[in-house]
This record gives C-alpha cells, sequence and structure tokens, in this order.
C-alpha cells in the first residue's frame, strides 16, 4: 500500500490525517523490521540496540496514535472501547463484555 495521496483537493485537516497515517504506517514497519532483526540476531549487543531502537519507533507510533485520538473522534471512541481492556475483543465488538466487575455487583465488596 502506498503512503501517497489518492485524491486531490484534500483539506488541511485531512491532509494532515493522512501524513499521520502515512507516519503511523512507516513506525509499525519499522517496528517490524527491528523487531525481526533482533529476534534472530546472535549477537547479544546488536539485538540489544535493535530492541532499543524497536521500543523508539513504540513511542513515535503510540505518539501518532495519540495525535489521532485528539484529532478524529471516532479513534478516540474506538480507543476507548477496546485499548486497555481484558477478555474477548470481538464480544467487546459485538457488545457482549461483560462489566468490569464481572457480574459481581459494583465492584465495592461486602456492604455488612
Amino acid at each position: 500500500m502506498s503512503s501517497g495521496f489518492i485524491e486531490t483537493g484534500l483539506s488541511s485537516g485531512a491532509s494532515s490525517i493522512h501524513r499521520a497515517l502515512a507516519s503511523l504506517q512507516e513506525e509499525l514497519e519499522a517496528i517490524d523490521f527491528y523487531h525481526q532483526r533482533a529476534d534472530v540476531s546472535n549477537d547479544e549487543d546488536l539485538k540489544a540496540v535493535m530492541v532499543h531502537n524497536r521500543n523508539d519507533e513504540m513511542e513515535h507510533a503510540t505518539m501518532l496514535l495519540e495525535w489521532l485520538r485528539r484529532t478524529m473522534p471516532e479513534f478516540d471512541t474506538q480507543m476507548r472501547k477496546f485499548l486497555f481492556t481484558s477478555g474477548s475483543l470481538t464480544a467487546i465488538a459485538a457488545g457482549d463484555d461483560p462489566p468490569a466487575t464481572e457480574g459481581k455487583g459494583l465492584g465495592l465488596g461486602s456492604l455488612t
């Protein structure tokens, strides 16, 4: 998939979102490259450098995700729905997720 513009005449906002998404794609690819190379490296010093670089790319990707969350309300909605949850992601998507207390009342403990 190309990270080039598909449409012409985009608004400034749409162009910025495209740039963020293209940059996110590049950061994710870099994470994958470093991760693969670290996984097969026999040189522990080189492996440590590649893991460090991979983690830096994760920071960059996360910063872009946060920018997208702040800029696109739909990203914010989906991130709030799925991130930092437990259980089945497909159940959450279907709206079948159990409450955070896993059916044990309000999670306040015993009131007696």
